[in-house]
């Protein structure tokens, strides 16, 4: 085996290690390794998460500084550029990324980087669809070129695009000139489900240049290991919320989306995060979470989400979703794969206690996707029993059924593991983690479709299919019941938010007998869901009982 080889054995070996002896020895092979050359791909690959794992938990000044340097120049590495074609999407620096961005991100990727950026024709099933929409995208003096010439999607394009331009920005300009509604624009878009090619360069998204330069750094401290006491964790957690101003808000939901991008993935609520929305939720130890919610016209109707990415000494080592409602949220706990393992649980724990000093939720739910149902990744990790054993429990009957025989199972044989089918059932319905006494308001419990089913039906029978018109009618009358002087005051997201309320305020049933200071109330819930910040509709929300108990009352009822 050659010599680099059995260092890099002995780094990874080193992981959970951090003593002095283990610090120094850690730092003695990095620099070892740094001059080497790996002979495999999978090699070059390993060393590049051992390097970002030390990143996150640096034991010395010493290993910080040298993996510092180390992931700022691996892109440059012989044995990376020799192993470049197959460890393309591995998010390394220097490689290839294959994805079909979501719009938002595919315009952001073409102001950040246009020329590094190229349209997978192989892959492109849709490619067919693209000559029938270039009339909408193409200016009205080109119509007589387009009506009368007959070319394959890819020639069309190589046709019309710059000289200087590749076809991936040419074509992500031209949808954003098209002047229509961005919602339809990105429909549009999305449905032609692009393969977007990223090619490596200064300016692109890649895991080894993640961090947040201003996060505090403990050294000598790796994750911490053991399964907390999630009643103890959410109570006694030190945590310090700090509000960031728009130029550092805007830095960090940059952050959050390069993110995505080096993990193939896009998450919304950080495509769409408010710079105005902004908190830096810092945890000790090194851990801080960027909790950033939506502008106002992407927040859902009802409840209030929120993305949180978790930083670990600066480092992002993972991310969260958040959904507030009913003093109850519904959480989605996400660790990167190269820092998973130890320490998941408590930072969990951790996650827990900030949603709770948040939104004042004493309940958590986990849906079935976070659990495992129909996940193989959630399904081969055993995201259900990280759960269990974290105190969450069913609220199903026949689940609470095929938990009790495994347990028994168990018992009776402690080499028992519960089998991927049966462990899909068993992720097949909701859990719930309770810090008060158990009850069913809560998110992962409440029909939220029954809700909106009555907004429905109470547009459908009074306007049928001049919904605009209904929708401005229903705005008038709801500012007279709920006192509100003028609409025209507001700013624009609270009066884009007063409008979709305005049916459902008018659907609630028996608000009209409601007291002044309740209308009232309830004005201020609607107006606080368009304002800069979400979370105080949550605070608002929670307060007002009469609201909640008529949305329950509307969740619980067929509205025909």
């Amino acid at each position: 085996m050659p010599a680099a080889t059995t260092q890099l054995r002995e780094l990874i070996a080193l992981k959970q290690e951090f003593d002095t002896a283990s610090a120094e020895h850690r730092a003695e092979l990095l620099g070892e390794l740094e001059r080497a050359r790996l002979p495999k791909a999978p090699d070059v690959a390993a060393l590049h998460e051992a390097l970002c794992y030390s990143r996150a938990y640096p034991d010395s000044e010493a290993v910080l500084e040298i993996v510092e340097r180390m992931l700022a120049g691996f892109q440059d590495r012989p044995d990376l550029r020799r192993h470049r074609r197959e460890l393309a999407d591995t998010g390394i620096a220097g490689t290839k990324l294959h994805f079909r961005f979501y719009w938002l991100m595919a315009i952001r990727l073409a102001q950040l980087c246009p020329e590094q950026l190229s349209v997978d024709w192989s892959d492109f099933e849709n490619r067919d669809k693209l000559p029938g929409l270039l009339s909408l995208l193409m200016p009205f003096s080109e119509s007589v070129a387009l009506d009368a010439m007959d070319h394959a999607a890819r020639d069309w394009i190589d046709l019309l695009k710059g000289a200087d331009e590749t076809d991936a920005a040419f074509l992500i300009g031209r949808f954003d000139a098209l002047k229509v509604p961005t919602p339809l624009r990105e429909k549009i878009y999305e449905d032609l489900d692009i393969p977007i090619v990223l090619a490596p360069g200064p300016a692109t998204p890649a895991r080894g240049r993640e961090k947040w330069p201003k996060g505090p750094v403990v050294f000598g401290r790796g994750p911490r290991p053991g399964r907390p006491d999630l009643r103890r964790a959410i109570r006694d957690a030190s945590i310090k919320v700090r509000h960031v101003d728009r130029r550092e808000a805007r830095r960090l939901i940059d952050l959050a989306n390069a993110c995505m991008v080096s993990r193939h993935r896009d998450l919304l609520v950080f495509l769409h995060a408010d710079e105005n929305d902004v908190r830096m939720v810092d945890c000790g130890d090194g851990l801080q979470f960027a909790c950033m919610g939506a502008v106002p016209e992407r927040r859902l109707m009802l409840e209030s989400v929120y993305g949180f990415l978790t930083l670990q000494n600066g480092v992002p080592i993972g991310y969260v979703l958040c959904s507030a409602f009913f003093r109850s949220s519904e959480v989605a706990y996400n660790v990167f794969e190269t820092y998973r393992g130890t320490g998941t649980a408590h930072v969990y724990g951790r996650v827990l206690a900030m949603v709770n000093r948040l939104f004042h939720s004493d309940t958590f739910s986990a849906d079935p996707y976070q659990l495992g149902h129909n996940n193989a990744e959630g399904l081969a990790s055993g995201a259900w029993w990280f759960y269990y054993k974290l105190g969450f429990r069913p609220h199903d009957a026949g689940v609470r059924a095929l938990v009790r025989e495994e347990l028994a199972a168990m018992k009776a044989d402690r080499s028992h593991r519960t089998s991927k089918r049966r462990l899909n059932r068993l992720a097949s319905e909701y859990m719930f983690f309770h810090t008060g006494k158990t009850r069913r308001d809560v998110l992962g419990h409440i029909d939220l479709g029954a809700i909106g089913a009555h907004v429905t039906a109470y547009l459908a029978n009074r306007f049928g299919a001049d919904r605009e018109a209904g929708l401005a009618a229903c705005a008038d009358e709801t500012a007279k019941l709920l006192s509100l002087p003028s609409q025209k005051k507001l700013s624009r997201p609270q009066r884009v938010v007063w409008e979709r309320w305005a049916p459902l305020v008018l659907a609630l049933p028996d608000m009209q007998r409601w007291s002044p200071a309740q209308r009232r109330a309830l004005r201020d819930v609607v107006l606080a869901k368009g304002g800069p910040r979400e979370s105080d509709y949550v605070r608002l929300f929670d307060r007002h009982k009469k609201l909640r108990a008529a949305l329950l009352q509307l969740s619980r009822t067929d509205p025909g």
